[in-house]
This record gives structure tokens, C-alpha cells and sequence, in this order.
């Protein structure tokens, strides 16, 4: 998941900050030819583009950056996140909708016919965010607006002005958290909160900032440890007595009022509720997340019964895996015989780090039989930071990173490693992110955007791909691909129960206990991310479903004219797009004879 490589409580879109980025591609989407017999297209064209150019350059100047942030360049300052500022992006958003809906969609170029359905839906997205106030509750049980701040001191810092800009957004910091803590003291006031159930202990990754014996130790010092060597030795010294000042100054403060305030204020008064339906017009919220993430028009109820199907049937193939393995024992027995026994562990970080490593190069090997285009961009294995790996997920991925967390190593089973890397790195999300982000057919808006729906099916679709693949060299590891599997679709029943249905965190907890090899620790973790943030987990298996049927449809149609790296060069093409968008897409690829975008790499 990249997630919060996603960001966090905004969700769908990965939206980035690339302030100058973004203003120098502004410019690259040129107007449609206004040739004879074409002027209301080319006009059509041109308004549309106008709107979105100016609209994309514009919403990069509302973003924190954080270390998903697109482009190379680090802001000069954290945005304005303040009531007033947060009514009006409201108001720009509503605006450019009204612009949309007085376009000719038909008048458009095919292309840009393409464009406005993904550009609406991330506006329509935005409005909604907005209008549910989720400014006022920044943080899920394991990303926070504090957290993505400090992930920007993994970027990397190419000139002296990137450096002299992230010192002032550091003496930018107590203006910035106090205006959080306003919204979120807000959101206190109305019930408009994460459980109080997934905030406990969350306040450690802020004490771990405070609690360092000088400002060199602290995390946002990080990028000044190594510098360019374009920057002159006294200017060096200069920028890390800068840093070190603001970090003792405004940093450590700001950290410091934000601590007393969960503690004392925010975590003791959270919602008791674990559902989204008791949030302030809850059920209204929870229908708008599952749009959001999901990209379909479902009920919450059509949805957990698309999850006990996948389930069941998920549940048959792993009781034959069983049986490959040698297993003589019931399912829960082999659960249990997966969780406990020692083969299936690393025995040291720097272990399961070289494995995931192994992996992702396994893949290389037969990258190119399975897509054509592959993405210029390369990716690091490191481990997740020591401050957020108690809460965090399994392993995270995202440009330029594949997160792998070696946190409780017993909690991290090597059978289900392949399955994660794959998900993760490549060809999953350290693959896709940077494919969409190097084709420059797409507007930047769509380079650059994330729809969980999309990025999140693609990533597990890549993990059912691994069979085909020949990743999965034993029955374990295939009945990890097969757990994870299982997960996923037991994320729709669990998500759904949890906010729609009134299931406890316990029986979500027992639910997963039952159904996945996941570890007892994993599965908390994982619940509680699910009840801290609704509706994300639906986007998964959905997801997967849209691209397996996609290819079914095409394998069927085109016959032995199917090409399999065609149909994953036209899936991966688009960037990040609504299901709805993906499936006419595959439509088109299959009434073109199954050509795909590149057909000389085919």
C-alpha cells in the first residue's frame, strides 16, 4: 500500500507540492488545434485545459510536502491550513465544478474526453473532503500530518536553496501545528475524530522527536548529515547551524504543544465509537468514502456480500495449497503451524531485508516478458523508521522506496514476503507511480495523482501475477500470495462490518484470525487501521477484480491475438484512473485488435 506513502487523512490523492514542478508543466498542455470543421472541439478543448492547468498549478501551493511529493524541489513554506483558507479551497473547487459542468463533454477530443472523467472525479473527491471537514481530523491510527513532515527529510536535497527552504518550512513549524490543532480541537467538538481505541500510544512518534539530547539526533537534520558537494564548505556550515537552530527553536516547541495537546486534550476525549456511521452524518461520510476509494456507485451492504463470496472461494484454493504443502491437519492447524514455526522467520532485519531484496530482483529477471515499457526510475529497500514501525503496516511502497518493516520480525512472515514485494515494489507501486509520472502523454494531473481504487488493484493484481510469473517457489509461498489474497477480501467484509454493520474491533480482529496467516500483530495493526480510516481498505480487492475481469474480457475477445505485455502496457498507460475509466479503456484495447500503446516493444 502507499499508502501513507498515500497521504494519509486526505486519501484518494497522493496530491503533491512541487510548487515550481507543477508550474513549468502548467505549460506543456498546449490547446487543441483550432482547424476548419474542428473549432467547437478545439474550443472545448482549450477551456477544459485552461481549467485543470490553472487549477493543478494552483492546488500544489495548498500541500505540505512530504516525501511522496513529486518533482525535486522542496517549498519554501507549509501551506495555510487554517478555517478561512480551508473555506476557500472549497470555494475554488465548487467553482471549477460548475466550470466542468458547462463544458460539452462529447465536444472534447478522445482524449480529453479521458481527462475530464478523471479530472471531475478528483474534484468531485475534493469537494466532498472538504465538505466532510476531513481537514479537522489529519491523522489515521498510523500516518499523521506530523508524520509526513518528518518524511520529507528523506527526500533528496539537490541544491543550496532546496536546503534553505526546508530550514524556513522548519521555523514555519509552530504556525503549522497550531493551526492543526485548531482543526483538530474543532473536530474534538463535534465527535469528529479517530476512534480513541487506534490513537493509543500514537503519541510516541512526537515524544521521539522532543526526546533527543541535541538537534543533530532529531530526524529533520537528516538531509544535512550529507550534502551535494556543490555547496561550499562555509555555506554548509551555515546551513547546519541554521537547521540546528530551528530545529532547538521552532521544531522541538512545535512538537512539544502538539504532545500536550493529544495527551491531555485529544486522545482522552476521542470518539469511543469504532464505526464511520457515528461520526457526525456518518452514514453520509461512510457512502462518500467508499465512492472515493472504490471509484464504484456500491452500497456497503453489496459489498460485504461480494466479500464473503471472494472469501469462500479464496478459502477452497488455500485448503489445496494446504494439502501441496503436505499438511495433513485442519486450516486453523496450519494457520497456527504457519504462525509459530520458527522456518517461516527471519531471524534478523538485515535478513528479511536481503530476501526482499532477492525478490525484487527475481522479478527483473522477467520484467520484460511480462510489460513492455518499463519505468526509468529505480527504488530503495529500507526499513520502516524505529518511531512508526509498532503501528505500521507490513511494508509500504511508493517512488523511489519500498518500505520494509522489521519491526517484531515473528509478526513478518518470509512465506509471505514475495507476495508483499511484488504489492509493493515491483512491478506494484514502485513500478506504477513512476511509470505514470515519466509518460508524458498525460497531463500533470494525471501523472501525479493517486486513485487508490486503481494504484491499490494493480498492486495486488501484481501479487496474483507473481503464480504466472513463477515468483511463488513453494507451496508456503503460495499460500501467502493466497493469504493475502484472502485479506484483501476479507477487508470488504471486515471494513463494511466494522462502519456499516456494527461489528466490533474484536470480531474484525477474529474475523481476520480466522480466515488469513497473518500474525496476531499484523492483525491488529491492520484493524485498527481500517476503523481509523474508512473505506480505504475497500479499494484492494475491488480493484483486483476490475483488472482480472478486464483481462478475461480481453483474453476471451482477442483469442490468440491476446498479448499479455499490450494488455498491461494499456492498463499501466493511463496513470491512475477510475475503475469505470479503466474498463472503457480495455474496451477500446480489445476493439483495436489488442494493440497496445507501444507496439514496437511488444
Amino acid at each position: 500500500m502507499r499508502r501513507s506513502i498515500l497521504l494519509g487523512a486526505a486519501g484518494i490523492l497522493a496530491m503533491t507540492s512541487h510548487h515550481a514542478w507543477a508550474a513549468s508543466h502548467a505549460a506543456q498542455d498546449e490547446p487543441a488545434c483550432a482547424c476548419s470543421g474542428s473549432r467547437a472541439e478545439a474550443a472545448a478543448d482549450i477551456t477544459f485545459r485552461k481549467i485543470y492547468s490553472a487549477e493543478w498549478s494552483w492546488r500544489q501551493t495548498q500541500l505540505a510536502d512530504d516525501e511522496d511529493s513529486a518533482g525535486s524541489k522542496i517549498s519554501a513554506e507549509l501551506p495555510d491550513v487554517s478555517p478561512e483558507a480551508q473555506q476557500a479551497r472549497l470555494t475554488k473547487w465548487e467553482s471549477v465544478a460548475k466550470a466542468l459542468d458547462a463544458i460539452d463533454r462529447s465536444a472534447l477530443s478522445p482524449e480529453n474526453q479521458i481527462n475530464y472523467d478523471v479530472y471531475k472525479a478528483q474534484i468531485d473527491v475534493l469537494i466532498n473532503q472538504q465538505k466532510f471537514k476531513d481537514y479537522q481530523r489529519p491523522l489515521t491510527s498510523d500516518t499523521s500530518f506530523w508524520g509526513n513532515l518528518a518524511g520529507t527529510a528523506r527526500k533528496s536535497f539537490a541544491d543550496e536553496q532546496d536546503y534553505r527552504n526546508y530550514i524556513a518550512q522548519l521555523g514555519d513549524m509552530p504556525r503549522y501545528f497550531d493551526q492543526q490543532i485548531a482543526n483538530m480541537r474543532a473536530g474534538l467538538t463535534r465527535g469528529f475524530t479517530p476512534p480513541k481505541i487506534t490513537l493509543q500510544g500514537r503519541d510516541d512518534t512526537v515524544s521521539s522527536v522532543i526526546d533527543i539530547d541535541k538537534p543533530e539526533d532529531s530526524v529533520f537534520y537528516k538531509p544535512f548529515e550529507t550534502m551535494p558537494g556543490s555547496i561550499p564548505d562555509a555555506d554548509k556550515t551555515e546551513l547546519r547551524e541554521a537547521a540546528a537552530r530551528a530545529i532547538r527553536q521552532s521544531v522541538i516547541p512545535a512538537h512539544k504543544k502538539l504532545l500536550a495537546f493529544l495527551r491531555d486534550e485529544y486522545i482522552p476525549n476521542a470518539q469511543p465509537s469504532i464505526s464511520a456511521a457515528d461520526l457526525p452524518d456518518g452514514k453520509a461520510y461512510y457512502r462518500a468514502k467508499i465512492r472515493e476509494f472504490t471509484t464504484l456507485d456500491l452500497t456497503p451492504e453489496q459489498i460485504h456480500q461480494i466479500g464473503v463470496d471472494q472469501v469462500a472461494e479464496i478459502h477452497a484454493e488455500m485448503l489445496k495449497t494446504m494439502k501441496d504443502a503436505g499438511f495433513t491437519g485442519t486450516l486453523p492447524e496450519f494457520l497456527q503451524f504457519l504462525r509459530t514455526d520458527p522456518q517461516f522467520y527471519a531471524k534478523t532485519p538485515e535478513e528479511l531485508l536481503k530476501d526482499a531484496a532477492w525478490i525484487a530482483k527475481e522479478f527483473d529477471g522477467v520484467a520484460s516478458k511480462w510489460i513492455g515499457r518499463l519505468p526509468r526510475s529505480r527504488f530503495a529497500i529500507v526499513p520502516v523508521p524505529a518511531d512508526i514501525a509498532p503501528y505500521y503496516t507490513g511494508g509500504r511502497g511508493g517512488p523511489g522506496i519500498y518500505l520494509v518493516n522489521t519491526y517484531d520480525l515473528p509478526s513478518r512472515p518470509l512465506y509471505s514476503l514475495p507476495a508483499l514485494t511484488l504489492h509493493e515494489s515491483a512491478p506494484g507501486h514502485a513500478f506504477q507511480m513512476p511509470l505514470a509520472a515519466e509518460n508524458k502523454d498525460l497531463p500533470a494531473f494525471r501523472q501525479n495523482s493517486y486513485i487508490s481504487a486503481y494504484g491499490e488493484g494493480w498492486a495486488l493484481y501484481c501479487e496474483w501475477l507473481g503464480q504466472e510469473m513463477g515468483i511463488y517457489k513453494t507451496p508456503y509461498q503460495r499460500f501467502g500470495m493466497l493469504s493475502y489474497q484472502m485479506w484483501r477480501a476479507a477487508r470488504l467484509v471486515v471494513d463494511t462490518g466494522i462502519h456499516s454493520m456494527g461489528w466490533s474491533r474484536e470480531q474484525a480482529q477474529q474475523y481476520l484470525h480466522d480466515n488469513t496467516a497473518l500474525a496476531d500483530h499484523e492483525i491488529k495493526t491492520e484493524v485498527d487501521r481500517y476503523i481509523a480510516w474508512p473505506g480505504q481498505a475497500l479499494s484492494y480487492y475491488l480493484g483486483e477484480m476490475a483488472i482480472r475481469q478486464d483481462r478475461a474480457k480481453a483474453e476471451k475477445a482477442l483469442g490468440p491475438k491476446f498479448n499479455i505485455r499490450a494488455f498491461h502496457d494499456a492498463v499501466l498507460e493511463l496513470g491512475s484512473v477510475p475503475l469505470p475509466v479503466l474498463n472503457e479503456h480495455i474496451d477500446r484495447f480489445i476493439a483495436s485488435g489488442g494493440v497496445g500503446p507501444y507496439p514496437d516493444e511488444e
